[in-house]
């Protein structure tokens, strides 16, 4: 098998030979006139040889590279990139959560002993102010009025009589005075009597809406039983209590925007009231929100969430929260870039003092002006002064 692979390379010598006067090194005879061969030394002698072809050609390449960074300064340089500081309008919110409510929220008690006899009303029903909303049974009542109407009717006359002959100097005072005395003393009694027969009826003390009956007819009901409850849902509003830290911000006329979570539906409103009163158990104040669309769905109890616009800056500088540092003593910083050519520049530590936050970003209202290029990825690894490259493409 030796003498085939000296025999294929005199062959290739001599034929290259005879095309002109150039010559060529055995090692450039091809892979596959070597696979082609068969021949297992000369297969492992080539291999050998592109071995070392590797070797060398690797060797060389980090010749070049480095060479490459010793002389390109530029390849050193940590890679970061930038954002723009600029000036915009922010707005601050505050989220809180309250409750629906409303003040024609009523339970209607009995105030009277006795029997219910009828009740003309229906859950759901709408009703007017002053509306007969049952009636329980007077226990006889209505007949001691009638009787005691006859006695003053009596005491009346007698009265009467009595006031005319003193009038005309017959009788004596002491008789004219007791005639006037018992007839208003049983005009007193039916007026009291009236009253309680008036209890009897159970009337609307607002216009609204039966939400539920708790007694049914003919049951016996005791003064200050519930009977009924009656919502008026024209005059509803969110109440909730805001943290004391916010008094300056959270007042009367503040916007707010209301979402109803388990309704998928939200409305503008303002806050009416705030309370001169901080509650001491939880250093909290009450605000009132009133509920500005009409909605069937919308009732006494339901979870509500407010977002309060409590501050605004029209011309305010805003950076991610993500680019600040912070020193030992507690200085706020950031890094940013001067003496910028050709995609390089200097850094610079820059101390702020910041405002408020609002999701990822935060206000700074002190040490940056627009237009200012802050370093946004690498900026924990670069110190003031080093100059960087910038990544113009991320």
């Amino acid at each position: 098998m030796k003498f085939q692979y000296i025999l294929l390379v005199l062959t290739s010598l001599a034929l290259i030979s005879c095309g002109g006067k150039e010559t060529i090194d055995a090692s450039k005879i091809s892979v596959e006139k070597v696979l082609n061969s068969k021949d297992l030394d000369s297969i492992k002698a080539k291999k050998d040889e592109l071995y070392a072809a590797q070797q060398e050609i690797s060797a060389q390449l980090k010749q070049l590279n480095d060479r490459i960074a010793l002389l390109d300064e530029n390849s050193k340089l940590p890679l970061i990139t930038t954002v723009i500081s600029e000036a915009e309008p922010f707005y601050h919110f505050i989220e809180l959560q309250g409750n629906v409510t409303t003040k024609s929220v009523v339970t209607i008690s009995s105030e009277f002993n006795g029997q219910l006899t009828q009740v003309f009303v229906k859950e759901g029903q709408k009703v007017s102010k002053g509306q007969v909303l049952a009636k329980i049974d007077d226990g006889g009542l209505s007949q001691q009025i009638a009787q005691m109407k006859i006695q003053r009717d009596l005491a009346k006359t007698t009265f009467e009589r009595q006031k005319r002959l003193w009038e005309q100097n017959i009788g004596s005072e002491i008789q004219y005075l007791q005639a006037k005395s018992n007839y208003e003393a049983q005009s007193e009694a039916i007026s009291q009597m009236n009253q309680q027969l008036a209890k009897t009826k159970v009337t609307a003390p607002i216009s609204g809406t039966i939400d539920e009956i708790f007694i049914e007819q003919g049951n016996l009901v005791a003064a200050g039983l519930s009977l009924m409850r009656l919502v008026n849902l024209n005059n509803m509003y969110i109440e909730t209590d805001v943290p004391e830290r916010y008094v300056a911000d959270v007042t009367k006329g503040k916007t707010v925007d209301i979402e109803f979570p388990f309704l998928g539906k939200t409305m503008s409103s303002t806050i009416r009231q705030a309370s001169d009163y901080i509650n001491p158990s939880n250093r909290t104040y009450t605000i009132e929100v009133p509920v500005t669309e009409k909605d069937s769905n919308i009732k006494p109890n339901l979870t509500a969430r407010l977002r309060i616009n409590d501050y605004t800056n029209e011309n305010a500088i805003l950076i991610p929260q993500n680019i600040i540092s912070e020193d030992a003593g507690g200085s706020q910083y950031v890094f940013a870039l001067k003496d910028i050519s050709n995609n390089m520049g200097t850094v610079e530590r820059i101390d702020i003092k910041t405002g408020k936050t609002q999701g990822d970003i935060i206000e700074v209202i002190s040490g940056l002006q627009p237009n200012m290029q802050l370093i946004k990825e690498g900026a924990r690894s670069v110190k003031n002064g080093q100059r960087v490259k910038i990544d113009r493409q991320s």
